[in-house]
Parts: C-alpha cells; sequence; structure tokens
C-alpha cells in the first residue's frame, strides 16, 4: 500500500541513479586494480631494497685461514633503514648449513620463489609478525676452501603495507574528485537533454482539451520524434472519432427533425379526418415516413459504426466471396425489391483482403440496395480478382444516374430530385468510408451490361509472395 502511494520517481533521478552505480561500480574496479597495482609495485621496490643489503653482504665475504669470514657493510644497513619500522633478520650460512654470522641461528624455512639464477624469495614468519626474505647464494672455489655460501635477508610488511595503502589514497581521492564532477556533468547534460520533453509537457498542459492538431517535431531527437510521431497518430484517430461522434450527432440532430415533423403532421391528419378512405391515405403516408425514418436512422448507425470499426480494429483475411454470399443468402433483396431478378458471380478461388467483415458486408449491402432502389433489373454481384486488387461490384441494366449525380456520389445526405423518399444520401459514403479506410477506392461506371459500382481493395499477400 506505502508503494501505490509513493510519488512516482523523476527520470531525471532514474538515470541519474543509474550513472551514480556505474559509477560506482568502476570506482570498485579501479580500487581493485589499485590496490593489485600497488601492492606490486611494494613488493617490486622492497625486494630490490633486499636483494641490495644482500649481495652488499654477500661482496663482503672473504675467506680468510680456510673458512668464510664476513666483515658487515655499513651499506647494507643503511639500505635496509629505508623501513624504520620494520623488523631485520640477516644471516649468513657456510656449507652444511653452518652459521657464519647472523642475528639468529634457525634460518626460517619456506618454499621458495623462482627468482634470478642463485637469487630465491620466500615469505615466512619473523617474531610473529609475516616477514618477505631474500636467499641469495655464492660460491666459492679456492685452494683451502670451496663451497657455497648462502646470505639471507628479511624484513617485516610493515612498510610494504603503508606504501600500498599511500599509493591507493593517492589514486582515490583524485578518482573521487573526478567522480563527483562527472555527476555534476551528467545532471547538467540531463537536464539539457530533458529540455524538449519539459517543451513537450507544457505544450500538452496548454492546449485546450479539443485541440488535437499534431505536435511540432522538427528539432527534437529521434527518440522523442518516435514517441511524438505515435503520439500524433494516436491523436489523428482520436480526431477522427470525435469527427465521427460530432457529425452523427448533428447529422441526427439536422436529419431527423424533418421526418419528425412530418410524422407529427401526418399523425395529427390521420387523427383529425373522419372520412375513413382519407384517414387511410394519411396512415399510409404516416407509414411511408415511418419507413422512411427508419432506414435514415439504421444508415447513420451504421455510418458510425463503420468508422468506428474501420479506426479501432485490427485488419483481419476476409475473403470477398464469403461477404457476397452471406448477403445473397440473407434474402434481403426480396424485401427491398420483391420483382427485382439478384444473380451472384463469383469463381472458385479466394479473394483474400486485409479488412474488417462487417465493414465489407455494409458496403456491399448499401450497394445492392442503391443498385436495386435505382437501378434496373437483373442485379448482378460478383467479386473478382484483378492481380494485386480485389473487387466487388454490383452492375444493374440501367443506364446509371448522370455524370454530374455520380461526381458527388459518396459524399453523405446526397440525394437527387427523383431519389424520392427511398433514399436518405448515406448509403454510398459508407461505402467510399470502408473503401479510403481499407487503402482501396469507389470505381462508378457504364459497361456493356448496365451500370456498375465497383469496391475496389488492395488483395492480401498470398502466402507465396511472402
Amino acid at each position: 500500500m506505502a508503494d501505490l502511494l509513493a510519488p512516482p520517481r523523476s527520470l531525471a533521478s532514474r538515470v541519474l541513479g543509474a550513472v551514480l552505480v556505474i559509477l560506482l561500480l568502476g570506482g570498485v574496479l579501479v580500487t581493485g586494480s589499485i590496490w593489485w597495482n600497488g601492492q606490486q609495485a611494494a613488493r617490486q621496490s622492497y625486494d630490490r631494497i633486499l636483494l641490495g643489503a644482500a649481495r652488499d653482504i654477500a661482496e663482503a665475504i672473504r675467506v680468510q685461514d680456510g673458512a668464510p669470514f664476513v666483515d658487515l657493510p655499513v651499506s647494507a644497513f643503511q639500505l635496509l633503514a629505508q623501513a624504520p619500522d620494520d623488523r631485520i633478520y640477516y644471516a649468513v650460512h657456510g656449507p652444511g648449513g653452518k652459521l657464519v654470522t647472523g642475528l639468529d641461528a634457525r634460518a626460517p624455512v619456506a618454499v621458495p620463489e623462482a627468482g634470478e639464477p642463485g637469487v630465491s624469495y620466500f615469505e615466512a614468519s619473523l617474531h610473529g609478525e609475516p616477514a618477505r626474505f631474500v636467499r641469495l647464494t655464492r660460491r666459492f672455489v679456492e685452494r683451502d676452501f670451496s663451497g657455497p655460501v648462502e646470505v639471507t635477508v628479511g624484513q617485516t610488511l610493515r612498510a610494504r603495507k603503508a606504501m600500498t595503502t599511500e599509493l591507493m589514497l593517492d589514486a582515490l581521492l583524485p578518482m573521487a574528485l573526478a567522480g563527483l564532477v562527472l555527476m555534476g556533468i551528467a545532471a547538467l547534460v540531463l537536464r539539457r537533454a530533458l529540455r524538449p520533453l519539459e517543451a513537450l509537457s507544457e505544450d500538452l498542459a496548454e492546449r485546450d482539451p479539443h485541440d488535437l492538431t499534431p505536435m511540432p517535431v522538427a528539432g527534437l531527437p529521434s527518440e522523442l520524434q518516435v514517441m511524438v510521431g505515435s503520439m500524433n497518430r494516436f491523436m489523428g484517430r482520436l480526431e477522427g472519432q470525435f469527427a465521427a461522434m460530432r457529425n452523427l450527432i448533428a447529422d441526427s440532430a439536422h436529419q431527423l427533425r424533418t421526418p419528425v415533423a412530418a410524422i407529427r403532421v401526418q399523425a395529427e391528419t390521420a387523427r383529425a379526418e373522419g372520412d375513413g378512405a382519407a384517414r387511410m391515405r394519411a396512415l399510409d403516408r404516416l407509414l411511408t415516413r415511418t419507413r422512411s425514418l427508419g432506414r435514415l436512422l439504421d444508415q447513420l448507425l451504421s455510418h458510425a459504426l463503420v468508422v468506428h470499426r474501420t479506426d479501432s480494429l485490427p485488419r483481419v483475411a476476409v475473403d470477398l466471396r464469403e461477404v457476397a454470399l452471406e448477403i445473397f443468402e440473407e434474402d434481403d433483396h426480396a424485401t427491398l425489391s420483391p420483382g427485382a431478378g439478384l444473380r451472384l458471380e463469383i469463381g472458385e478461388d479466394p479473394v483474400m483482403v486485409m479488412a474488417d467483415a462487417f465493414s465489407l458486408g455494409e458496403a456491399a449491402r448499401n450497394m445492392l440496395a442503391n443498385a436495386l432502389a435505382h437501378g434496373q433489373a437483373p442485379v448482378t454481384m460478383g467479386v473478382a480478382g484483378r492481380g494485386a486488387r480485389a473487387q466487388l461490384w454490383v452492375e444493374d441494366a440501367g443506364p446509371g444516374p448522370a455524370p454530374e449525380v455520380v461526381a458527388k456520389l459518396g459524399a453523405r445526405f446526397n440525394r437527387s430530385s427523383g431519389s424520392g423518399e427511398r433514399s436518405t444520401g448515406i448509403g454510398f459514403s459508407i461505402v467510399t468510408a470502408v473503401a479510403e479506410a481499407f487503402g482501396g477506392r469507389v470505381d462508378l461506371g457504364q459497361t456493356d451490361r448496365g451500370f456498375r459500382a465497383t469496391l475496389d481493395l488492395p488483395a492480401a499477400p498470398t502466402e507465396e509472395a511472402s
């Protein structure tokens, strides 16, 4: 519950948090690298001191009276004095491990590390502390003495650890300051990068709720252009839905006023008529007006539904032959025009389009209703494939409307003087809306058999083509 009530984190805080985590991880890796390199540098430096002291002692060995003798040089102790806090160890052993000189007769024992010829390093305990040792062997071949003499020099690790710590601090302090500077630079860069987003937010906040015009994308980063482009497309679809809703309200208010008033007048006339024959004529006119109003309401709702579905529903593969067969099997044409003959022409191969089956059915019904109402029998509905195009057409045997009427077909409430009560002027606007929604067109024209209206759509890609 607390997580739901907590305010959401800003994009800037998330990015800065990610930058901080990256810097911390990088700092940990660099710290490990500095520690390792510092340790190696301290080991190499103090190993050279140990080796220098051991060589000074080895060079001071002489053979006297048939036995090795050492006059310890001051330079060896001066080298070891560079680590004043460390304890030191030195010993010189002759053949058989006999102590020549040294601080302790017990030499440290450990597995030596490989070094240059005659030199080996190892680590062991010196008075309870970890220490580093070097062992150097000098061989004598003289008349009165022959054999190896080993010089062992060691010291504890305090100076090495201090040097490692100092090297780490010297490197980490500048790195920490650099990290703080980088965080400040990242905050400034992020602030600059988010300015276009803040400008978009201000633009949206200041907009009128009914303003759905596209937002400008010029000068925006490519990532924001993708987002704003998607937002503009969504607002375009939303504007289309609002426009359809406004048109439906306006059309309903405008187109229903006249038929409702006429029905009221016809009803009052029928009620006032005393003569039975006159009353029946008034009732017939009332029935005609009522049917006309029903058709108007059906097509208004159909137009609004088609516009909504074509914009909101996904496209699916639809066989135009199935659309034509469904209309033919419904047998609604018998009610619209009882005496008209209707024929169906479809092939054996599917004629597929990517569309909405309901919207295609509404368009085909209105094409058929228009042909039955204004054309001449016989009326034919057919489906055909023309390469990359798919066609659903309705043809009657009449000459068709005048050219000036054909030019206006597709506009809402377009009715000619001869349309009469049976026409609402919406049918072909539904056909045009469906064609435009699915990337097609409506073709009207004469053929050898009469006048044909064709819904021409892009054919769906076949499996072979894909």
